[in-house]
């Protein structure tokens, strides 16, 4: 169901309309899934892997899979609140809304810095492989210095910021890796880990004695299980992906059943790629003399040793002795998962801060949206520059462990939520239930903190190990940012949150709605100077059908943004639809209205038809597409190819005003039956004349234009009226021109769709495209909706029968 929010208002309009507002769920199951295995499969698998093996040894198969068993723990906890509060925000909305403050806030306050460290991470480590790229292919030596003053750290850390600002940038344009782009991206990083453990296996069991490595104690967990559970908090930053799942809840199809199953599948799917990516670098990996050297250490260094010291290059340097062309392809996946992992996180980073600015436990500026972009340009702004801070200030280990320490911190308040919610939430929605309550979420805040320690001990934070200054970072950071907050707090946010405002928009016109009849006939308005003869018609088709209207407006909202916030921006698009709607009540139709809230305006149409069940959609067109890969534009194109009901598409001609001729140019077929009805309802409200048409070749033969008279004049039996219907077969080698010649002399053109249309990379066809674009008066172009002959024509294109009779004019 469409998140629907309304409120009575007492205007002047017709009592009998409503405008509503609804949210407008584009993102399927896969779409999500994707974004969650996509953000675990990020930088972490290219940059952790080494350093968690020096932790762990060998051991780190069992580590990864046993953060795997300890993340399902906090996992069901978030597939349970996010099926049940599908909105922008994740963890911070939830723990706001069950704990006492200051835990609500401090929710927020972690997420924000624990997305916007991990984002530091995905930074440096871009910085770390795009230096490492130009160390192989452009012959810079390794420890190179430029001009004397720029070592290669310092341009490590430069490299970071120019892609922190450059991701800023983008998310401040509104403009974003698309649900397709992600998939893609995701896709060949996943093929390119496979080839890297598919080699790596084979490196391994080539060796005789590789059993040993695996099994014998202690080389398998050379550092015990000291080292092991430290490795496994080091990478626990990997394995959050279900928080950024959640935070896309409110823009998901069916979130109560999908964000809990995508929760699921993304674990799924990541666990086993750490456990043999692990497998295959430890296994894979021959410790030569150059690896040796370049790790600080000796040939007979084992190979976990080496990996460590390596760092976030050590799976680049173990796929350079196993895969073919291994560096560059490891290189190239690791700059792909790193900048994917740098939109993401600025994007969740700047979500949750946002969301904060919105509640005013943030100074109210982060909660602001840009009147052009509508981003939260504040929000990305301030969170760029607190990542760009960490990525320069602070080194790759201490980074990861900041984060991990602020995601685990996080996730404990999340379990004890959950817990909290089933006393105080009874009535909760929960289309997911985490079975044995309340234990997994309790046994879930054990296991993390018993992470917390271990993951310090093995940074050097103890007596014995010494004082670690990787680990002593990370404390510090952790340790500010906390103390910080509690400054934030009780000097701002305590106050300001008991004065937040309302923020919604009021977005019903009037109290009642229209009465539901069988049929219904949707018009989305884009442009307002054609609103006026758009509803003309649809109230001529709307009688004829005994149908009633629904009016829409789609509010296109930027994928930074959440989509709740797109209500700031819909006064205009109601005021226009409530006048619109005033058209439809003078003639006695029914009408209803709505503004769709989504991110793209054709897939809110498709959800509007699809959850209104209506029988029909009329839009409009400017008689040109924007883009070459578009015949009509992008969202009309979608909404034609992809609407389960009859589609009509009118062209408003220079001229607009009373349709007194309309003509009708028809080849006989389920599209020209439609077009001949939409031309009879017009006709009778207007007492319009109709001239039927049908063009054949100059060179036609008798039969031809026997089938063609025959064609007419059914049709003009069809419109039921002698007196103002007439026929005519014209002659024309081009049918199209033919038809464009003749509409010179009427008001209106209808014409269906020809069957090239739904065969090649045409909406309704050749000729109905050609006559819309060029006719001197106002067109409409139909398609009938075929219902599942319609889908398999589109899917499986079948070829024209040889003896079809050559279109002319509609079908």
């Amino acid at each position: 169901m469409a998140d629907t929010q309304s409120t009575a208002g007492s205007g002047d309009a017709p009592p009998e309309e409503s405008v509503e507002t609804e949210l407008s769920r584009d993102m399927s199951l896969a779409d999500i899934t994707f974004i969650g295995v996509g953000a675990m499969i990020g930088a972490g698998v290219f940059a952790l892997t080494g350093f968690a093996a020096g932790l762990a040894g060998p051991a780190l198969t069992v580590a990864f899979v046993l953060n795997g068993l300890v993340a399902m723990f906090t996992a069901v906890s978030y597939a349970e609140l996010g099926a049940a509060f599908p909105e922008a925000g994740g963890g911070y909305l939830w723990v706001k809304e069950a704990l006492a403050d200051p835990n609500g806030f401090y929710a927020g306050w972690m997420s924000w810095f624990a997305h916007a460290v991990a984002c530091a991470l995905y930074a440096v480590t871009f910085g770390v492989f795009l230096t490492e790229f130009f160390v192989v292919f452009a012959g810079l030596p390794d420890g190179f210095v430029l001009f004397g003053l720029v070592d290669r750290l310092l341009v490590e850390k430069l490299l970071a910021v120019v892609m922190v600002l450059a991701f800023a940038y983008i998310n401040y344009r509104g403009a974003e890796e698309t649900g397709k782009a992600g998939v893609v991206v995701t896709t060949i990083k996943i093929l390119i880990l496979g080839v890297f453990v598919a080699f790596g296996i084979l490196a391994t069991v080539r060796e005789p004695n590789w059993t040993a490595t695996f099994l014998d104690s202690p080389s398998f967990a050379p550092n015990g299980l000291v080292g092991v559970i430290g490795a496994m908090g080091f990478t626990y930053i990997a394995f959050e992906g279900y928080e950024i799942i959640v935070q896309s809840g409110e823009e998901v199809v069916d979130p109560g059943t999908n964000v809990p199953k995508a929760v699921f599948y993304s674990m799924a799917i990541v666990v086993p790629i750490y456990v043999l990516v692990a497998f295959a670098a430890i296994g894979g990996i021959d410790v030569t003399a150059e690896l040796a050297g370049r790790a600080g250490l000796t040939t007979a260094a084992p190979t976990w040793q080496v990996l460590g010291n390596l760092g976030e290059l050590g799976i680049i340097e173990a796929a350079g002795q196993f895969v073919p062309y291994g560096v560059p392809l490891l290189l190239f996946a690791g700059l792909a998962a790193t900048m994917s992992a740098l939109n993401a996180t600025i994007y969740s980073s700047s979500r949750v801060s946002f969301a904060m600015g919105r509640d005013r436990v943030l100074p109210g500026f982060f909660g602001r949206i840009h009147d052009d972009k509508r981003t939260p340009h504040w929000a990305i702004g301030l969170s760029a520059v607190l990542i760009g801070l960490m990525a320069v200030l602070l080194p790759i280990e201490s980074v990861a462990a900041a984060a991990d320490i602020m995601f685990i911190f996080l996730f404990i308040q999340v379990n004890w939520t959950v817990v909290k919610m089933r006393a105080t939430h009874p009535d909760l929605p929960r289309t997911y239930e985490i079975p044995y309550m309340p234990w997994p979420p309790l046994v879930g805040i054990v296991l993390q903190f018993i992470l917390t320690p271990f993951l310090l001990l093995e940074l050097g934070l103890t007596p014995g190990l010494g004082a670690g200054s990787e680990g002593f970072v990370a404390l510090v950071t952790t340790a500010v940012w906390m103390a910080l907050g509690l400054v934030v707090y009780y000097g701002y946010s305590e106050g300001k949150e008991a004065e937040k405002l309302e923020a919604e928009t009021p977005t019903v016109v009037t109290e009642r709605a229209p009465e539901r009849r069988e049929s219904q006939v949707l018009v989305p308005i884009a442009n307002p100077e054609n609103a006026a003869q758009l509803m003309r018609t649809a109230i001529d088709v709307a009688r004829d059908r005994d149908a009633e209207i629904l009016v829409m407006s789609a509010v296109e909202v930027p994928s930074q943004t959440p989509i709740s916030e797109g209500r700031r921006f819909v006064d205009e698009k109601r005021e226009t639809i409530a006048a619109v709607m005033e058209l439809a009540t003078d003639a006695g139709v029914p009408v209803g209205g709505t503004v769709r809230l989504g991110h793209d305006a054709g897939t809110a149409i498709l959800n509007t038809i699809e959850e209104h069940d209506s029988d029909a959609v009329l839009m409009g067109w400017r008689g040109r597409g924007r883009r070459r890969d578009y015949i009509l534009g992008s969202n009309v194109d979608e909404v034609v190819t992809k609407a389960p009901c009859d589609v009509l598409v009118e062209r408003i001609g220079p001229t607009d005003g009373e349709v007194d001729s309309i003509l009708l140019p028809t080849a006989g077929g389920p599209h020209a039956e439609l077009a001949a009805e939409v031309c009879r309802a017009i006709a009778r409200t207007n007492d319009a004349t109709v001239h039927v048409m049908n063009v054949v070749a100059a060179d036609a033969g008798e039969r031809d234009r026997e089938d063609a008279q025959r064609r007419v004049n059914s049709t003009a039996a069809a419109l039921g009226d002698d007196e103002l219907v007439t026929t005519t077969v014209r002659e024309g080698d081009d049918v199209a021109a033919t038809i464009v010649a003749a509409t010179e002399a009427f008001d209106l053109t209808v014409i269906g769709a020809t069957r090239e249309g739904l065969l090649q990379q045409l909406v309704f066809g050749a000729i109905p495209e050609t006559v819309g674009r060029d006719a001197a008066s106002t067109v409409i172009m139909a398609k009938r909706d075929l219902g599942i002959i319609s889908w398999v024509t589109r899917w499986f294109k079948r070829r024209r029968d040889d003896d079809h009779v050559p279109n002319s004019g509609g079908e």
